[in-house]
């Protein structure tokens, strides 16, 4: 199972507010290209793992997707221009450190 901090939550929640007020919606990780991941605003779907922050729902991950980042990890950290959400592990078989 994708391993996402506490801070990481935080920080997600923070993108979730500055992007939406409806309380149904989260933030989806999606596949964007060749080994690389992005978020999304969605709704929570059948089957989707969800992670919360504060009661809110701030990351959604659909099954499938799930398997593929379950090596994953999702934390924080602290540049010069603030905050920077890092993925660390192993993405389909491959080590991920971005």
């Amino acid at each position: 199972m994708l391993e996402v901090s506490e801070r990481a939550r935080e920080e997600l929640k923070k993108a979730l507010d500055a992007n939406t007020s409806d309380p149904e919606q989260g933030l989806r990780l999606t596949v964007t290209g060749v080994d690389q991941l992005g978020l999304g605003i969605d709704v929570e779907r059948p089957g989707d793992q969800i992670y919360e922050h504060e009661g809110a729902k701030v990351l959604m991950v659909d099954s499938n997707m799930a398997e593929m980042v379950s090596e994953l990890s999702l934390d924080i950290q602290e540049t010069e221009e603030g905050p920077k959400l890092m993925i660390g592990g192993t993405f389909g078989g491959d080590s991920q450190d971005s």
